[in-house]
């Protein structure tokens, strides 16, 4: 079992972990729908009002925070994980959050009319826009799409970029922004685009569903979850059921699976003065780790 410290338990299955210029973590608990500060010395500190299913976080051009909200789900006695939408769901969103006090703002919650279904990761490229991830809402006998997006946090500008994707989680870009990848939950598969231009993707012709080249996957069941890349260029996927994070090379092979101490891993971020402090969150235990990885990661767009 890769050595592993934990930093704060009893977190509602934490998602989204941004690390901070003053070693702290900012993520989200989507089950309880908090935006949460997790101090280097473990202090944890809910900010704001609670509300939603908030996911994916990360840290704007001015220093505030966007995030992926799912619209909450519903929980059974003895569940971790959500079954369906919550009571009173209408729509997924897109919000802007102030990282001092948790106040959050509205930016998106629907795309060239259709409703936003449940909003799940995103991340900032140089020039100030950012790609995000809808998951799609499973329900009992059905769900929702999920798709690709590109939009301004400034909430001038959203657009569908690819679409449908089955059930769209992770999404990372390469160390020269011309690459997008997308970690298929159900499926899966990794997915790369290429890109023309900030927010415009270059499309594949049929067989691919959405334009996309899926450049690895992993035998047995499992389902990935978020992503991040490293300034190498691997791409490393919180892989749930087998408890993994699986570490791609861009051309697909796969390089390592490194052992977590929880069934679901579902995200990693990196940070530290040397990029190489990997911050974990473990949902099925509700807890958030940290670990050296053996490169560096890739420093974000914007991170402080």
């Amino acid at each position: 079992m890769t050595e592993i410290r934990i930093l704060a338990k009893g977190l509602g299955f934490p998602e989204g972990p941004v690390a901070m210029g003053d070693g702290s973590i900012i993520l989200t608990e989507i089950n309880g729908g908090w935006v949460t500060r997790v101090d280097a010395d473990g202090t944890v500190t809910r900010l704001g009002q609670s509300g939603g299913g908030p996911n994916g976080l990360a840290l704007a051009p001015d220093g505030t925070l966007i995030l992926c909200n799912n619209g909450g789900s519903r929980y059974l006695p003895g569940s971790f994980m959500g079954h369906g939408p919550m009571e009173g769901y209408e729509y997924g969103s897109v919000e802007r959050v102030d990282p001092k006090t948790g106040a959050r703002k509205l930016l998106y919650k629907d795309c060239n009319g259709h409703k936003l279904s449940a909003p799940n990761d995103l991340v900032f490229d140089r020039h100030g826009g950012f790609y995000f991830t809808d998951l799609g809402k499973r329900y009992d006998y059905s769900r929702d799409h999920g798709g690709l997006y590109y939009a301004m946090p400034d909430g001038s500008s959203v657009r569908e970029i690819a679409y449908p994707i089955l059930s769209a989680n992770g999404v990372g870009l390469s160390p020269d922004e011309k690459t997008v990848y997308v970690a298929d939950t159900e499926s899966a598969r990794l997915w790369a685009f290429d890109i023309e231009s900030p927010g415009v993707l270059k499309k594949l012709p049929f067989p691919s569903p959405h334009g996309g080249r899926c450049i690895g996957s992993l035998p047995g069941f499992c389902r990935f979850d978020s992503l991040a890349v490293t300034a190498s260029g691997n791409i490393c996927v919180a892989t749930l059921v087998t408890g993994k994070i699986s570490v791609f090379a861009p051309d697909g092979r796969v390089l390592d699976q490194v052992s977590m101490p929880d069934s679901h891993p579902t995200n990693i971020c990196f940070g530290g003065p040397d990029m190489r402090t990997a911050t974990i969150t473990l949902s099925g235990n509700g807890e958030l780790g940290q670990m050296q990885w053996p490169e560096p990661g890739l420093k974000l767009n914007f991170q402080q």
